[in-house]
């Protein structure tokens, strides 16, 4: 009875599960690569932008890098924005109106991280680029995101705003704020009684604009567009920002992403950083052993997944694969095998000492 009982238990629990996976919301979606190729995948509301952008890199052979991404392409609004690390892939895309030209891309983006290799250009709020040690580097990116709250960076200055419903651009000064961002009215002073609110993050994300000065005869061509997600057509509450120059542009759009996500950009950039540090890892393992003759294959090295890679990133597949495949991860055990009975003969002698 005891036995039939746990019997039908089991039942109920795996009966339980596949009810639950039923009702997972999944998603079949196009990828464009960098090499206009494309790839067709399945994803779930359970997976992160992260876990997503891993299973492309495994997928593409193309070498793990902190600077690929998921980039959202919105054509009709000329906008395209990257994805963080940390948001949910599938709850974005159902934004997408059924009918919408909108595109997924996996391409290659240096301004997804480039806040945190050189964060000078960032927090300090200067207008020229600047050098800075790496020591000194860490020191500022722990004070602004290591302590009890995250000090968003304090940008200020003139940007172009377009008006509502026209193509005419006037200039405001605009301040960001941990809560938002602000402007200063006509003969108004640059104090906080004075400031009016322009927009609060919580609900908006922040997009790069793309050819506003044909589309909306923008000022320049560095222009930055704040929307809700949901909103997917020309609309009144779209606000379009234009910024004199490219720096401005960058450091406007990362304060935001700082002054929106806190904290969590930071853990993205880290955990993106340790999984690029550990695959590097197992790559150089991979190509010691090979080197090192203890590799059965008689195919070259040229031929390798990590070694042959083409200018978009993404490697040529050779024939083969499967048998050097096979030969690569046998020598990769063969030599951690080594190691840890190198590792276990010195513990001993330690012990022994």
């Amino acid at each position: 009875e005891e036995q039939a009982a746990k019997l039908k238990a089991e039942k109920i629990r795996v009966a339980l599960e596949k009810i639950k996976e039923a009702q997972v919301k999944k998603l079949v979606i196009r990828v464009h690569m960098s090499d206009d190729s494309s790839k067709t995948m399945m994803v779930d509301e359970r997976q992160t932008v992260r876990q997503v952008l891993d299973n492309l890199m495994d997928k593409s052979h193309c070498g793990y890098s902190l600077d690929w991404s998921l980039v959202e392409t919105i054509s009709e609004l000329q906008m395209e924005r990257i994805f963080e690390d940390h948001e949910n892939l599938v709850e974005n895309l159902l934004n997408w109106t059924r009918d919408s030209q909108n595109k997924l891309m996996f391409v290659e983006r240096i301004e997804k991280y480039a806040l945190f290799k050189n964060p000078q250009n960032y927090l300090l709020g200067k207008k020229e680029t600047s050098e800075m040690a790496d020591r000194n580097k860490e020191v500022l990116l722990e004070e602004c995101f290591c302590g009890s709250s995250v000090t968003v960076p304090e940008i200020e200055g003139v940007l172009w705003l377009k008006e509502d419903g026209k193509k005419s651009w006037k200039k405001r000064y605009f301040l960001l704020r941990a809560s938002g961002i602000y402007y200063v009215p006509k003969g108004k002073a640059k104090v906080s009684r004075d400031l009016v609110c322009f927009l609060q993050l919580d609900h908006v994300n922040v997009y790069y604009g793309q050819d506003y000065r044909n589309k909306y005869k923008a000022p320049t061509d560095y222009c930055l567009v704040l929307k809700h997600p949901q909103i997917q057509k020309k609309s009144q509450y779209i606000k379009y920002l234009c910024c004199d120059d490219v720096r401005t542009l960058h450091q406007w759009i990362n304060g935001i992403r700082i002054a929106k996500y806190g904290k969590q950009l930071y853990m993205n950039y880290q955990e993106a950083l340790k999984r690029t540090e550990s695959a590097y890892d197992w790559t150089s393992l991979s190509s010691s052993s090979i080197k090192s003759g203890s590799s059965s294959s008689s195919l070259p090295e040229s031929q390798s997944n990590h070694s042959n890679q083409s200018d978009s990133g993404v490697s040529d597949t050779q024939p083969g694969g499967h048998v050097r495949s096979q030969s690569i991860v046998s020598s990769m055990f063969s030599e951690a095998w080594k190691r840890g009975t190198q590792l276990e003969e010195s513990s001993k002698v330690t012990r022994r000492l």
